[in-house]
Formats: structure tokens, sequence, C-alpha cells
């Protein structure tokens, strides 16, 4: 037994003699879970890695940049622009502005009313399809479809279904397809144009009523009044003519038989 165990021992140290490096211990592998990498002591040049950013957005905003091919037979071509507000204004060819409908519907009473206070002054042309009640002043034309009540200053035309004047400045024409109404203290520099009328104020300008005309005993006129009849209340002050042309009377033919 001994002579066999050295006879081992003398083979495998001829083996370890002819295969060098063998008995070198060998490193140990290292754990690439717990491997760390340093990057902080790099040196990274920013303006070359904005750089290179830059040079990928010009490329793919050059219209040679290469797309996904799209299947055109089932991809539907979208109208332009143009081609929509076409289609939009012939499908609204026979709609009619809104500026025309107003006016198509111009006789129709609204039942609300407007106040413009008495401190406030507006400068254009206001209008509306219910009443107005003026406090204040305004500097343009005034028109409504209902009752237009003055107790300020209009510089300007008045139009409206009912006129009513108290203490109030009015320069321009007036007209009302109903009955106007001049209260005493009141002035206004300009024609009158209505269907009846009631003069208790101070009026500069012809007077043309389809119906009667009672002129009050404060009235002062001066200008021409036509009407169907008129009846003038003592002392009131009138210069000019008063011609009843809309009477149902034939007056020219009550002398043409004598």
């Amino acid at each position: 037994m001994g002579l066999f165990k050295d006879f081992k021992e003398d083979f495998s140290q001829a083996v370890n003699e002819m295969m060098p490096g063998a008995d070198e211990p060998q490193p140990a592998e290292e754990n690439t879970d717990s491997l760390v990498v340093d990057t902080l002591g790099e040196d990274v040049d920013v303006k070359s890695e904005l750089s290179k950013l830059d040079g990928l957005l010009e490329n793919a905003m050059s219209p040679s940049a290469s797309t996904p091919a799209q299947n055109t037979s089932e991809i539907k071509p979208m109208k332009s622009t143009v081609e929509e507000k076409r289609t939009m204004s012939d499908t609204t060819a026979g709609t009619k502005p809104l500026v025309e409908n107003h006016a198509a519907n111009s006789g129709a009473v609204v039942d609300e009313t407007t106040v413009i206070t008495a401190s406030t002054i507006l400068t254009g042309d206001i209008a509306t399809e219910g009443s107005f009640d003026i406090q204040g002043t305004i500097n343009g034309n005034v028109s409504c479809n209902g009752k237009l009540s003055v107790t300020g200053t209009i510089n300007g035309n008045s139009a409206a279904s009912e006129f009513f004047a108290d203490v109030a400045k009015v320069e321009g024409e007036v007209v009302s397809n109903g009955t106007v109404k001049i209260g005493a203290g009141s002035v206004i520099i300009g024609n009158i144009t209505a269907a009846s009328a009631v003069i208790a104020g101070a009026v500069k300008g012809d007077i043309d009523v389809q119906g009667p005309v009672v002129v009050d005993t404060s009235a002062v006129i001066m200008g021409n009044i036509k009407s169907r009849s008129v009846q003038i209340n003592n002392g009131a002050v009138i210069e000019g003519f008063c011609s009843q042309c809309y009477a149902d009377i034939d007056v020219q033919g009550l002398f043409d038989g004598r």
C-alpha cells in the first residue's frame, strides 16, 4: 500500500510539471449584478450631444424623410379648407343675412323696454324691436318698433310706432305710424310725420299728419300744418299755414258749382 501511494503522488507531481499554470489559483468571477460604472469622471461635450439632436430634428422635418406606405384604397381624401367653405356657402345660399331678416321682421313689436339713463351719452345709431325710454343723450338716429319715450336729448332722426316727448330736446325728424305727443317744455327742431299729433311744446318744422292735430295752449309752432282736422286751443302760437288737405270734404268742389 505504501508503494502504491508513493507512485500516485509521483504521478500527480509529474502531470503538474507538464502543465504549467495549472497550480495557479483562478481569479474569482465578478458578480455583474453588483458591478457599478463610474461615469461622473467622464468629460461630456454637451453642445456636441445637442447638435446630434438638432440633426435628428432636421431629418424628421425634411420632405425627403421616408414615411410608412399607406393604403390609399382605404383612405378617403379630405376636403381642403377652401372646398369646405364652398360647401358651407352652397348649403346656406338660400339663407338671408341677419340684417335682411331683421328688416323683414321690423313690424313685430317685442314686449321689452330699453332704458338709457340720464347720465348716459351714446354716439351712434341705435335700434330695437321693443321700446326705448331715453333719459340721457343720443347722438345718432333712433328707431324702434314700439314706443319711444324721450325725456333727454336726441341729436338725430327718430322713428317709432308711438313718440312721446316730455321736457325733451330733439333735433331731427320725427316719424311715427301712430301718435306723436309733444309735452310742455319740449323742443323739437325738425319735421313731424305721424297718424295723429298732440302738440303742447315748441316745434320748429312742418307737421304732416294724416289724422287730427290738437295744438294746446302752451304750444308754439313755427311751420306749416297739414292734417285731416286741427284743433287750436286759446293761447297757442302758430307761425305758418294750416291745411286740412286730408279731409274727406271736397273743398274745391263746393266752389266750382257756384
